[in-house]
């Protein structure tokens, strides 16, 4: 079979608010893939950065795949949230990207977002905290009424990706390197 590898870290974020950050993150893929080694969800430390910086993770990742076929291609999905001085947490943007299909090394910048809300959210998350959540989600990651929502542009998380493939080509598999 056709195998995947991805070597790299989350090296970071930059644009968001808040002073303590950290990433929840996570892969998802079709059936026709089959996780043979790594993890496939985890979560970063928290970092302080000042204002102006960026927040340095450098999350490590090493996931190695095996596909029986090409569609559900793994994406990398995102959650950025923020600590206060209290330790609570706060959602700070959602985000995927794809993982490139093509091997060699990669810097990536993934945009995120937030769900804007409705006026009554808007006005309570100004005054007590808290910025509007999403209900389900996956809708993240999955195809369909994602354009139907309204949102506000978040910050950048920067991705340092190394990609293998191995027996594509074997397989009469060309991904366009």
């Amino acid at each position: 079979m056709a195998e995947l590898h991805v070597i790299g870290s989350i090296v970071g974020a930059s644009g968001f608010e808040g002073q303590n950050i950290f990433c929840k993150w996570g892969i998802t893929a079709g059936r026709s893939w089959d996780l043979l080694e790594g993890l496939d969800k985890g979560q970063t430390q928290v970092d302080h950065p000042e204002d102006g910086e960026i927040a340095v993770w450098e999350h490590p990742l090493d996931i190695h795949y095996i596909c029986k076929g090409l569609s559900g291609w793994p994406k990398l999905h995102f959650q950025v949230w923020s600590q206060d001085s209290h330790g609570r947490n706060d959602i700070s943007g959602y985000g995927f990207c794809h993982i490139p299909t093509a091997a060699g090394v990669y810097d990536i910048d993934c945009p995120t977002w937030l769900p804007e809300g409705s006026l009554g959210e808007r006005l309570t998350g100004f005054f007590v905290g808290g910025h509007p959540r999403l209900r389900w989600e996956e809708v993240v990651h999955s195809p369909g009424d994602r354009f139907r929502l309204q949102t506000v542009a978040g910050g950048m998380i920067h991705l340092h990706l190394g990609i293998v493939t191995k027996d594509f080509e074997r397989h009469n598999v060309h991904t366009g390197s």
